[in-house]
């Protein structure tokens, strides 16, 4: 046995790739079970996901909704919105739900100002007034406690809503309270995270997505074709 150790250590050594190549698939398997749980934690979580209504929703009556959980300041929410503003533009009959979770604001209080601010400007400007905005604050390139209270101000100019008053931004708190406990249960553990389910034919293990980080158009795409009941083929 003694033997039989060295000479593994051995080629270990030698061939370190080895121990990468199993770290990288414990960490996929890793991973794939806690997209598993969240979605099944999601089937429990439907109504807190779909009808909640200080949540900013575009597209309210699409089949399908994609429902994302960010932060201003996360720099990997910034690298993925433009992929989820093509996203938007093209699936017109996909309901989009965005659940602000500023999780960087103990370390950037720019982070729980600006989402206070986003859901005070969907309170008084509606769907496509929080859309400006949001798009707005991406634009910047300010992340990673770079945005400052001017990008914030610019942001609400931008979407038309010109008054927050501070009673009203401060009202917001509770909302980013229930989206904490929320992402809680749901087992989340970071920006961005995107859950893709069925509205109205009804969320089952089989057609819901769960998909943390970053991502593409065409994992979005295929999540959504999944949650309608099957992928396109060709193309």
């Amino acid at each position: 046995k003694t033997q039989i150790g060295e000479i593994a250590a051995d080629y270990l050594r030698a061939h370190p790739e080895i121990l990468i190549e199993m770290s990288q698939k414990l960490q996929a398997q890793s991973q794939e079970k806690q997209m598993a749980s969240a979605a099944g934690a999601a089937l429990k979580e439907q109504d807190g996901l779909l009808n909640d209504p200080t949540s900013p929703v575009l597209h309210p009556k699409g089949d399908v909704a994609v429902i994302q959980f960010f932060d201003y300041q996360c720099i990997y929410c910034a690298k993925v919105a433009p992929t989820v503003e093509q996203f938007i533009s093209q699936n017109p009959n996909v309901r989009f739900i965005y659940k602000e979770w500023p999780i960087f604001g103990s370390r950037w209080p720019a982070s729980v100002q600006a989402a206070k601010v986003g859901l005070s400007v969907y309170r008084k400007g509606g769907a496509e007034a929080y859309h400006r905005y949001h798009a707005a604050l991406y634009a910047t390139g300010h992340n990673e406690g770079k945005l400052l209270d001017e990008d914030i101000r610019q942001a609400a100019v931008k979407a038309d809503v010109t008054t927050t008053p501070k009673a009203e931004v401060e009202a917001t708190a509770a909302t980013l309270e229930n989206n904490n406990q929320l992402a809680r249960r749901l087992g989340i553990q970071g920006t961005p995270a995107f859950f893709i389910m069925p509205v109205s034919s009804g969320a089952t293990a089989e057609n819901v997505s769960v998909i943390p980080g970053a991502t593409d158009q065409q994992a979005l795409q295929a999540a959504v074709e999944k949650a309608r009941g099957g992928v396109k083929k060709g193309g």
